[in-house]
């Protein structure tokens, strides 16, 4: 080979390393931060209708999501962590969204160079990077083909998001006309990761239970607590939220306790320098409520375990650099869990979290967000209508309150 015929070679190995990894750097390999996130669940009837428990067979599902970091690649992780077989993953895209299940600028994800993977139970794979540039509050498809039967699926129940499902395989397709059947779950998607250069450790993971996952906003709308945050602080926020999640107590329906799934939504994040915790309302309402069966078991917590609780999440994010901002408890009496047990539980709590000078900052909810005719009511101009969770407005509130010099 001549040497002009040589650097033509060379020049074409480092463009397809270019158009393979996605990211236009051949010298570097991607520098991943976090861009979306969701907690994974096992099955579940759930909140809503949804397909966990049926799971798929010879369909496509489209997930859509809204980024809070940009880049100039992408990859995704998946999940098969409750699955009881292996998952074939026949195909896989990611584009943007244009409205509804049509999208545009479709890109293959592959696996390894490959265009199909098998995840193992319990187990999780992140995909390749894909060369799509995006931005931040940008909107993304990720489009999954399961050509085959799957058995109960990995996924998350309070999406706030319509997902969309197709018979066959539809991964690219750009007209969303096959997208005939929707819920409000995701299934199997966990993680969407931009590639943006060197990580600044500014990315902020907001851990709780309904409150953080956006009960009570808008479908479709992006306007969880954690999506008004990254739009007020103009800086990356993955939702660690599980409706019904408890600090202290593992459950069928609402997720491991916050104690153990720390180091799966928390700590193995790229990119995290905040964490922020509202965690605690449900260990004290399922504590006397029989209403609810997916509650159980109904242990009932004193202000000094939650307490201790909340110290051990603080002590092993501390262990790993990353600043701990706790939240009081909103105000819950009205709600069909309240008691005046509970209330005295919640009151020494919240003033713990306030006093004790535990966390590196505190954001008071309980004062921000309160009925100014009776405190231990939410503001009806903030509620979502159950006298627990906020609304839009609510949600909008709770992010504006946070001052982001606490964050560092």
């Amino acid at each position: 080979m001549n040497v002009p015929a040589k650097r033509l070679a060379l020049f074409a190995a480092a463009l397809a390393v270019v158009l393979s990894t996605g990211t236009a750097h051949a010298d570097r390999a991607p520098e991943w931060s976090g861009a979306w996130s969701a907690s994974p669940q096992a099955p579940s009837t759930g909140f809503a209708p949804n397909w966990s428990e049926q799971g798929f067979d010879g369909e496509t599902i489209r997930q859509v999501v809204r980024v809070s970091a940009g880049g100039s690649a992408v990859r995704v992780r998946l999940s098969n962590e409750y699955g009881k077989a292996p998952l074939k993953v026949a195909g896989a895209t990611i584009a943007r969204t244009v409205k509804g299940a049509d999208v545009k600028d479709v890109r293959p994800l592959t696996f390894g160079g490959k265009p199909s993977t098998t995840i193992a139970a319990g187990r999780r794979v992140a995909t390749d990077a894909a060369r799509l540039r995006v931005k931040p509050f940008e909107s993304v498809a990720v489009t999954l083909y399961l050509s085959g039967r799957t058995g109960p699926a990995t996924f998350h129940a309070q999406g706030y998001a319509t997902t969309y499902r197709a018979d066959g395989d539809h991964r690219a397709d750009r007209d969303g006309a096959a997208f005939m059947d929707t819920t409000v779950s995701w299934y199997y998607l966990t993680d969407v990761e931009v590639d943006g250069g060197p990580p600044a450790r500014n990315a902020v993971v907001t851990l709780g239970d309904s409150i953080t996952d956006g009960f009570g906003s808008t479908t479709d709308a992006n306007n969880r607590f954690s999506d008004e945050l990254a739009e007020h602080l103009k800086r990356p926020v993955l939702n660690q939220g599980i409706g019904g999640n408890r600090v202290l107590t593992d459950s069928a329906w609402y997720g491991e306790r916050a104690l153990d799934r720390l180091r799966r939504d928390v700590l193995s994040k790229p990119d995290v320098g905040t964490l922020f915790v509202l965690e605690g309302i449900n260990d004290i309402g399922f504590s006397d409520w029989a209403g609810e069966a997916t509650a159980v078991p109904r242990t009932r917590v004193s202000a000094a375990q939650l307490i201790e609780g909340h110290r051990a999440l603080i002590e092993r994010a501390h262990a790993k650099g990353i600043k701990v901002v706790g939240a009081t408890l909103l105000p819950y009496k009205g709600s069909q869990y309240f008691t005046a047990r509970g209330e005295r539980v919640r009151d020494a709590l919240n003033t713990w979290i306030r006093t004790s000078g535990a966390y590196d900052a505190v954001v008071d909810f309980d004062k921000i967000m309160a009925d100014p005719a009776d405190p231990d009511q939410i503001n009806p101009a903030y509620d979502s209508g159950d006298k627990l969770h906020p609304g839009d407005a609510g949600y909008r509130v709770m992010a504006e309150a946070v001052d982001p010099c606490i964050l560092g």
